[in-house]
Protein backbone atom coordinates (compact mmCIF):
# COMPACT_ATOMS: atom_id res chain seq x y z
CA UNK A 1 0.00 0.00 0.00
CA UNK A 2 1.34 3.31 -0.72
CA UNK A 3 -0.15 6.11 0.65
CA UNK A 4 0.47 10.10 -0.60
CA UNK A 5 0.87 12.38 2.64
CA UNK A 6 -1.82 14.27 2.32
CA UNK A 7 -4.42 12.01 1.69
CA UNK A 8 -6.33 10.25 4.37
CA UNK A 9 -5.69 6.85 5.92
CA UNK A 10 -9.66 6.10 6.19
CA UNK A 11 -10.13 6.39 2.19
CA UNK A 12 -8.33 3.74 1.39
CA UNK A 13 -9.29 1.28 4.48
CA UNK A 14 -12.80 1.77 3.14
CA UNK A 15 -12.07 -0.26 0.55
CA UNK A 16 -12.70 -4.38 0.92
CA UNK A 17 -8.84 -5.07 0.69
CA UNK A 18 -7.13 -1.99 1.88
CA UNK A 19 -3.27 -3.46 2.38
CA UNK A 20 -3.46 -4.21 -1.49
CA UNK A 21 -4.22 -0.56 -2.84
CA UNK A 22 -2.22 1.74 -4.79
CA UNK A 23 -2.53 5.12 -5.05
CA UNK A 24 -1.84 7.79 -7.94
CA UNK A 25 -1.92 11.53 -7.33
CA UNK A 26 -2.70 14.52 -10.04
CA UNK A 27 -2.40 18.13 -8.78
CA UNK A 28 -6.45 17.92 -8.08
CA UNK A 29 -7.08 14.17 -7.72
CA UNK A 30 -6.76 11.07 -5.74
CA UNK A 31 -6.78 7.12 -7.78
CA UNK A 32 -7.43 4.48 -5.78
CA UNK A 33 -6.27 1.28 -7.58
CA UNK A 34 -8.14 -1.32 -6.14
CA UNK A 35 -8.19 -4.88 -8.11
CA UNK A 36 -10.68 -4.86 -10.53
CA UNK A 37 -11.65 -1.21 -10.04
CA UNK A 38 -10.02 2.43 -9.38
CA UNK A 39 -11.84 4.90 -7.07
CA UNK A 40 -11.00 8.81 -8.27
CA UNK A 41 -11.35 11.29 -5.29
CA UNK A 42 -11.01 14.62 -5.25
CA UNK A 43 -9.23 16.84 -3.26
CA UNK A 44 -10.27 19.66 -0.89
CA UNK A 45 -9.16 22.62 -3.37
CA UNK A 46 -10.46 25.92 -4.29
CA UNK A 47 -8.37 26.77 -7.10
CA UNK A 48 -9.01 30.21 -10.04
CA UNK A 49 -10.22 27.10 -12.20
CA UNK A 50 -12.55 25.01 -10.41
CA UNK A 51 -14.12 24.53 -6.93
CA UNK A 52 -13.94 21.55 -4.75
CA UNK A 53 -13.96 23.50 -1.54
CA UNK A 54 -16.48 21.14 0.37
CA UNK A 55 -17.95 17.95 0.10
CA UNK A 56 -21.11 19.04 -1.53
CA UNK A 57 -19.35 20.49 -4.01
CA UNK A 58 -17.00 17.49 -4.77
CA UNK A 59 -19.79 15.04 -4.90
CA UNK A 60 -21.35 17.26 -7.38
CA UNK A 61 -18.43 16.99 -9.88
CA UNK A 62 -18.31 13.56 -9.21
CA UNK A 63 -22.08 12.99 -10.29
CA UNK A 64 -21.03 14.96 -13.70
CA UNK A 65 -17.70 13.29 -14.54
CA UNK A 66 -19.78 10.42 -13.94
CA UNK A 67 -22.39 11.47 -16.47
CA UNK A 68 -19.64 13.32 -18.94
CA UNK A 69 -17.39 10.65 -19.37
CA UNK A 70 -20.37 7.96 -20.27
CA UNK A 71 -20.68 9.52 -23.23
CA UNK A 72 -17.39 8.26 -23.93
CA UNK A 73 -16.43 5.35 -22.29
CA UNK A 74 -19.82 4.22 -20.82
CA UNK A 75 -18.11 0.57 -20.12
CA UNK A 76 -15.86 2.73 -18.02
CA UNK A 77 -17.18 4.70 -15.73
CA UNK A 78 -19.47 2.93 -13.48
CA UNK A 79 -20.98 4.97 -10.24
CA UNK A 80 -20.51 7.44 -8.10
CA UNK A 81 -19.44 5.66 -4.02
CA UNK A 82 -18.77 6.89 -0.46
CA UNK A 83 -15.53 6.44 1.01
CA UNK A 84 -15.44 7.21 4.95
CA UNK A 85 -18.19 9.96 3.86
CA UNK A 86 -15.89 11.75 0.73
CA UNK A 87 -17.74 11.30 -2.77
CA UNK A 88 -15.60 8.72 -5.30
CA UNK A 89 -15.95 7.53 -9.15
CA UNK A 90 -16.08 4.35 -9.61
CA UNK A 91 -14.67 3.04 -12.28
CA UNK A 92 -13.46 -0.14 -14.20
CA UNK A 93 -9.87 -0.58 -13.92
CA UNK A 94 -7.39 -0.48 -17.14
CA UNK A 95 -3.78 -1.74 -18.25
CA UNK A 96 -2.45 1.23 -18.07
CA UNK A 97 0.00 -0.07 -20.93
CA UNK A 98 -2.82 0.47 -23.22
CA UNK A 99 -3.08 4.34 -22.68
CA UNK A 100 -2.13 6.14 -25.79
CA UNK A 101 1.00 8.37 -24.33
CA UNK A 102 2.61 4.15 -23.47
CA UNK A 103 1.13 3.21 -26.83
CA UNK A 104 2.73 6.04 -28.61
CA UNK A 105 5.96 6.15 -26.80
CA UNK A 106 6.66 2.04 -27.51
CA UNK A 107 6.24 2.91 -30.96
CA UNK A 108 3.10 0.73 -31.44
CA UNK A 109 0.61 3.35 -32.12
CA UNK A 110 -1.09 2.97 -35.90
CA UNK A 111 -2.80 4.99 -38.40
CA UNK A 112 -5.42 2.25 -38.83
CA UNK A 113 -6.25 3.10 -34.90
CA UNK A 114 -6.04 6.86 -35.28
CA UNK A 115 -8.70 6.74 -38.72
CA UNK A 116 -10.88 5.22 -36.09
CA UNK A 117 -10.06 7.74 -33.32
CA UNK A 118 -11.03 10.65 -35.79
CA UNK A 119 -14.09 8.91 -36.61
CA UNK A 120 -15.12 8.28 -33.13
CA UNK A 121 -14.38 11.81 -32.20
CA UNK A 122 -16.55 13.41 -35.36
CA UNK A 123 -19.24 11.34 -35.02
CA UNK A 124 -19.14 12.62 -31.22
CA UNK A 125 -18.62 15.90 -32.23
CA UNK A 126 -21.84 16.00 -34.65
CA UNK A 127 -24.43 15.11 -31.70
CA UNK A 128 -22.60 16.82 -28.97
CA UNK A 129 -24.70 19.27 -27.38
CA UNK A 130 -24.14 23.25 -28.21
CA UNK A 131 -23.50 25.13 -25.66
CA UNK A 132 -26.00 28.26 -24.78
CA UNK A 133 -23.55 30.12 -22.87
CA UNK A 134 -22.71 32.70 -24.91
CA UNK A 135 -19.01 33.21 -23.84
CA UNK A 136 -18.16 29.89 -24.47
CA UNK A 137 -16.32 29.51 -27.74
CA UNK A 138 -16.34 33.04 -28.38
CA UNK A 139 -13.63 35.11 -29.85
CA UNK A 140 -12.98 37.26 -26.22
CA UNK A 141 -12.71 33.95 -24.34
CA UNK A 142 -10.67 32.11 -26.79
CA UNK A 143 -8.31 35.05 -26.41
CA UNK A 144 -8.14 35.86 -22.89
CA UNK A 145 -7.45 31.95 -22.47
CA UNK A 146 -4.38 31.95 -24.68
CA UNK A 147 -2.99 34.97 -22.61
CA UNK A 148 -4.29 33.53 -19.17
CA UNK A 149 -1.38 31.46 -20.36
CA UNK A 150 1.58 34.23 -20.75
CA UNK A 151 0.23 35.82 -17.37
CA UNK A 152 1.24 32.61 -15.92
CA UNK A 153 4.73 30.93 -17.93
CA UNK A 154 6.13 35.27 -17.36
CA UNK A 155 5.86 34.66 -13.96
CA UNK A 156 6.79 30.58 -13.96
CA UNK A 157 9.70 31.30 -16.59
CA UNK A 158 11.14 34.29 -15.99
CA UNK A 159 14.50 33.95 -17.89
CA UNK A 160 12.19 33.34 -20.95
CA UNK A 161 10.45 36.30 -21.53
CA UNK A 162 12.14 37.60 -24.56
CA UNK A 163 10.80 34.36 -26.41
CA UNK A 164 7.40 34.55 -24.55
CA UNK A 165 7.06 38.43 -26.10
CA UNK A 166 7.64 36.98 -29.40
CA UNK A 167 4.85 34.34 -29.16
CA UNK A 168 2.77 36.86 -27.32
CA UNK A 169 3.05 39.01 -30.26
CA UNK A 170 2.59 36.39 -32.69
CA UNK A 171 -0.97 35.15 -30.82
CA UNK A 172 -2.64 38.83 -30.61
CA UNK A 173 -1.13 38.93 -34.58
CA UNK A 174 -2.77 35.77 -35.17
CA UNK A 175 -5.83 36.18 -33.13
CA UNK A 176 -6.75 39.63 -35.08
CA UNK A 177 -6.03 37.93 -38.62
CA UNK A 178 -8.29 34.58 -37.11
CA UNK A 179 -11.24 36.66 -35.40
CA UNK A 180 -13.51 36.61 -38.23
CA UNK A 181 -13.31 32.69 -38.43
CA UNK A 182 -13.81 32.33 -34.95
CA UNK A 183 -17.17 34.22 -34.94
CA UNK A 184 -18.24 32.35 -37.68
CA UNK A 185 -17.49 28.70 -36.73
CA UNK A 186 -19.14 29.44 -33.22
CA UNK A 187 -22.21 30.67 -35.62
CA UNK A 188 -22.17 27.58 -37.62
CA UNK A 189 -22.37 25.29 -34.43
CA UNK A 190 -18.59 24.23 -34.27
CA UNK A 191 -18.77 25.11 -30.24
CA UNK A 192 -19.71 21.66 -29.18
CA UNK A 193 -19.93 20.58 -25.31
CA UNK A 194 -16.57 17.86 -25.90
CA UNK A 195 -13.90 16.76 -23.87
CA UNK A 196 -11.33 19.58 -23.12
CA UNK A 197 -8.18 17.85 -21.76
CA UNK A 198 -7.71 15.25 -25.19
CA UNK A 199 -4.26 14.40 -24.62
CA UNK A 200 -3.00 11.32 -25.65
CA UNK A 201 -3.04 10.04 -21.50
CA UNK A 202 -6.70 10.34 -21.84
CA UNK A 203 -6.79 7.85 -24.56
CA UNK A 204 -7.20 4.35 -23.96
CA UNK A 205 -7.07 1.19 -26.09
CA UNK A 206 -10.17 -0.96 -24.97
CA UNK A 207 -10.43 -4.28 -26.95
CA UNK A 208 -8.64 -2.40 -29.96
CA UNK A 209 -10.62 0.71 -29.99
CA UNK A 210 -9.21 3.92 -29.27
CA UNK A 211 -11.55 5.63 -26.13
CA UNK A 212 -11.74 8.94 -24.69
CA UNK A 213 -12.10 9.24 -20.87
CA UNK A 214 -10.97 11.77 -18.04
CA UNK A 215 -12.61 14.46 -19.30
CA UNK A 216 -12.82 17.93 -17.93
CA UNK A 217 -16.00 18.32 -15.63
CA UNK A 218 -15.08 20.96 -13.08
CA UNK A 219 -14.97 24.03 -15.43
CA UNK A 220 -17.90 24.27 -18.56
CA UNK A 221 -15.57 26.75 -20.18
CA UNK A 222 -12.79 24.71 -20.69
CA UNK A 223 -14.87 21.53 -22.58
CA UNK A 224 -17.31 23.55 -24.35
CA UNK A 225 -14.85 24.59 -26.98
CA UNK A 226 -14.15 24.77 -30.66
CA UNK A 227 -14.18 21.04 -32.16
CA UNK A 228 -11.00 22.15 -33.89
CA UNK A 229 -9.38 23.03 -30.23
CA UNK A 230 -10.51 19.83 -29.14
CA UNK A 231 -8.42 17.71 -31.91
CA UNK A 232 -5.46 20.24 -31.51
CA UNK A 233 -4.79 19.01 -28.21
CA UNK A 234 -4.28 15.67 -29.55
CA UNK A 235 -2.12 16.44 -32.67
CA UNK A 236 0.12 19.08 -30.31
CA UNK A 237 1.17 15.72 -28.08
CA UNK A 238 1.65 13.30 -31.05
CA UNK A 239 4.07 16.62 -32.26
CA UNK A 240 5.57 16.15 -28.78
CA UNK A 241 6.04 12.95 -29.17
CA UNK A 242 7.84 13.71 -32.44
CA UNK A 243 5.53 11.51 -34.39
CA UNK A 244 4.76 14.24 -37.05
CA UNK A 245 3.19 11.77 -39.40
CA UNK A 246 0.73 10.28 -37.31
CA UNK A 247 -0.40 13.77 -36.17
CA UNK A 248 -0.66 14.39 -40.15
CA UNK A 249 -2.39 11.21 -40.43
CA UNK A 250 -4.91 12.26 -37.97
CA UNK A 251 -5.53 15.50 -38.85
CA UNK A 252 -6.23 14.10 -42.89
CA UNK A 253 -8.52 10.98 -41.12
CA UNK A 254 -10.87 13.99 -38.85
CA UNK A 255 -11.05 16.39 -42.08
CA UNK A 256 -12.00 13.27 -44.23
CA UNK A 257 -14.61 12.27 -41.74
CA UNK A 258 -15.50 15.35 -40.70
CA UNK A 259 -15.19 17.63 -43.82
CA UNK A 260 -14.59 20.70 -41.29
CA UNK A 261 -11.88 22.24 -43.69
CA UNK A 262 -12.93 25.76 -42.19
CA UNK A 263 -10.71 24.48 -39.03
CA UNK A 264 -7.85 24.92 -41.28
CA UNK A 265 -6.97 28.77 -40.77
CA UNK A 266 -7.58 28.41 -36.81
CA UNK A 267 -5.67 25.09 -36.68
CA UNK A 268 -2.46 26.68 -36.13
CA UNK A 269 -3.39 29.31 -33.60
CA UNK A 270 -5.43 26.69 -31.50
CA UNK A 271 -1.71 24.18 -31.83
CA UNK A 272 0.27 26.87 -30.22
CA UNK A 273 -2.26 27.58 -27.33
CA UNK A 274 -1.86 24.61 -26.44
CA UNK A 275 1.83 24.17 -26.67
CA UNK A 276 1.83 26.63 -24.34
CA UNK A 277 -0.78 25.70 -22.11
CA UNK A 278 1.42 22.12 -21.89
CA UNK A 279 4.34 24.65 -21.29
CA UNK A 280 2.63 26.40 -18.03
CA UNK A 281 1.78 22.54 -16.70
CA UNK A 282 5.31 21.41 -16.41
CA UNK A 283 6.08 25.01 -15.14
CA UNK A 284 3.80 24.66 -12.68
CA UNK A 285 5.47 21.20 -11.96
CA UNK A 286 9.07 22.47 -11.75
CA UNK A 287 10.08 20.96 -15.04
CA UNK A 288 11.93 23.65 -16.86
CA UNK A 289 13.49 21.33 -19.38
CA UNK A 290 9.90 20.24 -20.19
CA UNK A 291 8.50 23.83 -20.29
CA UNK A 292 11.11 24.96 -22.86
CA UNK A 293 10.70 22.44 -25.47
CA UNK A 294 7.10 23.12 -25.61
CA UNK A 295 8.03 26.96 -26.49
CA UNK A 296 10.09 25.62 -28.81
CA UNK A 297 7.29 23.23 -30.39
CA UNK A 298 4.76 26.50 -30.15
CA UNK A 299 7.42 28.51 -31.74
CA UNK A 300 7.55 26.10 -34.78
CA UNK A 301 4.14 25.58 -35.07
CA UNK A 302 4.02 30.16 -35.78
CA UNK A 303 5.42 29.08 -39.38
CA UNK A 304 8.47 31.18 -38.02
CA UNK A 305 10.51 28.38 -39.58
CA UNK A 306 8.17 26.39 -41.51
CA UNK A 307 8.89 26.35 -45.48
CA UNK A 308 6.31 27.55 -47.74
CA UNK A 309 3.73 25.74 -48.48
CA UNK A 310 3.59 23.83 -51.82
CA UNK A 311 0.17 21.60 -53.90
CA UNK A 312 0.58 18.53 -55.21
CA UNK A 313 -1.27 16.80 -57.33
CA UNK A 314 -1.64 13.18 -58.37
CA UNK A 315 -1.64 12.18 -62.13
CA UNK A 316 -3.16 8.41 -62.96
CA UNK A 317 -5.99 6.36 -63.67
CA UNK A 318 -7.54 4.22 -60.88
CA UNK A 319 -5.04 1.62 -59.10
CA UNK A 320 -1.94 3.01 -59.85
CA UNK A 321 -1.35 3.71 -56.46
CA UNK A 322 -2.39 7.71 -56.26
CA UNK A 323 -4.13 6.97 -52.90
CA UNK A 324 -1.22 5.29 -51.65
CA UNK A 325 1.51 7.17 -52.63
CA UNK A 326 -0.27 10.75 -50.83
CA UNK A 327 -0.65 8.27 -47.58
CA UNK A 328 3.00 7.16 -47.13
CA UNK A 329 3.78 11.65 -48.14
CA UNK A 330 1.35 11.83 -44.72
CA UNK A 331 2.56 9.43 -42.78
CA UNK A 332 6.23 10.02 -43.19
CA UNK A 333 5.93 13.85 -42.50
CA UNK A 334 8.26 15.85 -40.69
CA UNK A 335 5.97 18.06 -39.55
CA UNK A 336 2.27 19.03 -39.61
CA UNK A 337 2.25 21.11 -42.18
CA UNK A 338 -0.18 19.48 -45.25
CA UNK A 339 -3.27 18.81 -45.52
CA UNK A 340 -4.84 16.05 -48.19
CA UNK A 341 -8.48 16.60 -50.34
CA UNK A 342 -9.75 13.54 -51.98
CA UNK A 343 -11.76 13.92 -55.38
CA UNK A 344 -13.70 10.62 -54.43
CA UNK A 345 -14.43 11.78 -50.96
CA UNK A 346 -15.24 15.32 -51.95
CA UNK A 347 -17.84 14.32 -54.49
CA UNK A 348 -19.35 11.92 -52.92
CA UNK A 349 -19.88 14.94 -49.82
CA UNK A 350 -20.82 17.29 -52.63
CA UNK A 351 -24.11 14.98 -53.31
CA UNK A 352 -24.36 14.46 -49.24
CA UNK A 353 -22.83 10.93 -49.09
CA UNK A 354 -20.44 9.62 -46.36
CA UNK A 355 -16.85 8.49 -48.00
CA UNK A 356 -17.71 4.85 -48.08
CA UNK A 357 -21.25 4.90 -49.05
CA UNK A 358 -22.14 3.51 -52.26
CA UNK A 359 -23.98 5.96 -55.47
CA UNK A 360 -25.97 5.07 -57.78
CA UNK A 361 -23.75 6.26 -60.20
CA UNK A 362 -25.28 9.88 -61.00
CA UNK A 363 -22.44 11.82 -59.37
CA UNK A 364 -20.11 10.02 -61.88
CA UNK A 365 -21.48 12.73 -65.49
CA UNK A 366 -19.11 15.05 -66.90
CA UNK A 367 -21.04 18.43 -64.92
CA UNK A 368 -20.17 16.16 -61.43
CA UNK A 369 -16.51 15.90 -62.31
CA UNK A 370 -16.42 19.60 -63.03
CA UNK A 371 -18.05 20.51 -59.91
CA UNK A 372 -16.16 18.17 -58.28
CA UNK A 373 -12.87 19.58 -59.79
CA UNK A 374 -13.75 23.22 -58.95
CA UNK A 375 -14.52 22.11 -55.40
CA UNK A 376 -11.13 20.29 -55.15
CA UNK A 377 -9.45 23.66 -56.44
CA UNK A 378 -11.52 25.95 -53.67
CA UNK A 379 -10.72 23.47 -50.85
CA UNK A 380 -6.91 24.09 -52.24
CA UNK A 381 -6.66 27.92 -52.37
CA UNK A 382 -8.50 28.45 -49.07
CA UNK A 383 -5.56 25.68 -47.24
CA UNK A 384 -2.63 27.44 -49.10
CA UNK A 385 -3.70 31.10 -48.31
CA UNK A 386 -3.96 29.43 -44.38
CA UNK A 387 -0.38 28.22 -44.66
CA UNK A 388 -0.92 24.45 -45.25
CA UNK A 389 0.90 23.07 -48.08
CA UNK A 390 -1.97 20.87 -50.02
CA UNK A 391 -1.61 17.37 -51.67
CA UNK A 392 -4.84 17.10 -54.18
CA UNK A 393 -5.58 13.14 -55.04
CA UNK A 394 -7.58 12.88 -57.74
CA UNK A 395 -6.80 11.27 -61.26
CA UNK A 396 -6.27 14.93 -63.32
CA UNK A 397 -6.30 12.38 -66.94
CA UNK A 398 -6.78 15.81 -68.46
CA UNK A 399 -3.88 18.24 -69.68
CA UNK A 400 -6.28 21.21 -68.62
CA UNK A 401 -7.31 19.95 -65.56
CA UNK A 402 -3.56 19.76 -64.24
CA UNK A 403 -2.84 23.60 -65.99
CA UNK A 404 -5.63 25.06 -64.25
CA UNK A 405 -3.89 23.85 -60.34
CA UNK A 406 -0.66 24.51 -61.52
CA UNK A 407 -1.79 28.04 -62.61
CA UNK A 408 -3.19 28.23 -59.28
CA UNK A 409 0.21 27.37 -57.62
CA UNK A 410 1.64 30.33 -59.58
CA UNK A 411 -1.33 33.00 -58.94
CA UNK A 412 -0.70 31.85 -55.08
CA UNK A 413 3.44 32.33 -55.23
CA UNK A 414 3.58 28.40 -53.90
CA UNK A 415 5.67 25.25 -55.17
CA UNK A 416 3.80 22.78 -57.40
CA UNK A 417 4.40 19.37 -58.20
CA UNK A 418 2.98 16.22 -59.57
CA UNK A 419 2.93 12.77 -58.04
CA UNK A 420 2.43 10.09 -60.67
CA UNK A 421 2.70 6.63 -59.73
CA UNK A 422 2.21 3.61 -62.68
CA UNK A 423 1.53 0.21 -63.14
CA UNK A 424 0.79 -1.75 -65.98
CA UNK A 425 -2.94 -2.10 -67.09
CA UNK A 426 -3.15 -5.67 -65.74
CA UNK A 427 -1.68 -4.76 -62.24
CA UNK A 428 -4.50 -2.02 -62.43
CA UNK A 429 -7.31 -4.05 -62.96
CA UNK A 430 -5.77 -6.51 -60.57
CA UNK A 431 -5.57 -3.91 -58.06
CA UNK A 432 -9.25 -2.65 -58.59
CA UNK A 433 -10.68 -5.49 -58.03
CA UNK A 434 -9.06 -6.44 -54.63
CA UNK A 435 -10.43 -2.97 -53.01
CA UNK A 436 -12.36 -3.04 -50.47
CA UNK A 437 -13.59 -0.08 -47.85
CA UNK A 438 -12.63 2.74 -49.87
CA UNK A 439 -14.02 5.87 -50.92
CA UNK A 440 -13.25 5.08 -54.87
CA UNK A 441 -15.95 3.37 -56.81
CA UNK A 442 -13.92 2.79 -59.67
CA UNK A 443 -14.41 -0.64 -61.42
CA UNK A 444 -12.38 -2.41 -64.46
CA UNK A 445 -14.51 -1.02 -66.79
CA UNK A 446 -14.05 2.55 -65.61
CA UNK A 447 -10.51 2.21 -65.62
CA UNK A 448 -10.87 0.68 -69.46
CA UNK A 449 -12.86 3.86 -70.35
CA UNK A 450 -10.15 6.01 -68.29
CA UNK A 451 -7.55 4.97 -70.01
CA UNK A 452 -9.06 6.14 -73.20
CA UNK A 453 -9.16 9.57 -71.62
CA UNK A 454 -6.02 9.91 -70.23
CA UNK A 455 -3.66 12.54 -71.60
CA UNK A 456 -0.10 11.62 -70.77
CA UNK A 457 2.25 14.21 -68.76
CA UNK A 458 3.55 16.66 -71.19
CA UNK A 459 7.94 17.44 -71.44
CA UNK A 460 7.09 20.68 -69.58
CA UNK A 461 5.90 18.55 -66.56
CA UNK A 462 8.66 16.23 -66.04
CA UNK A 463 9.37 17.44 -62.91
CA UNK A 464 6.36 14.73 -61.80
CA UNK A 465 7.68 12.56 -59.18
CA UNK A 466 6.80 8.60 -59.67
Amino acid sequence: MHIMPDMPLCYIQALPDPDHVRVMETHISWVLLAGDFAYKLKKPLTLPFLDYGTVEKRRACCAAELHLNRRFAPELYLEVVELAGEPAVKMRRFDEELRLDHVCARGALTTAQLSQLARTLVAFQATAAVPPEPTFGSPQTILADALENFTELERLLPAERPRLSALKNWTHSEFAARQGDFVARRAAGRVRDGHGDLHLGNLVLLDGQITPFDCIEFNDSFRCIDVASEIAFTLLDLLDHREAGLATWLLDAWLMASGDFAALPVMRFYLVYRALVRAKVAGIRGDGADSAGYLDLAHKLTVAVAPAPTLTITHGPSGCGKTYASNRRLASADFLDTVRFRSDVERKRLFGLAPEAASDGSIYTPDATHRTYARLATLAEDALQSGWSVIVDAAFLKRAERDHFRDLAARLGTGFDILAPTAPPAELARRIEKRQNDASEATVAVLEQQLQWLEPLGPDEAFAQQ
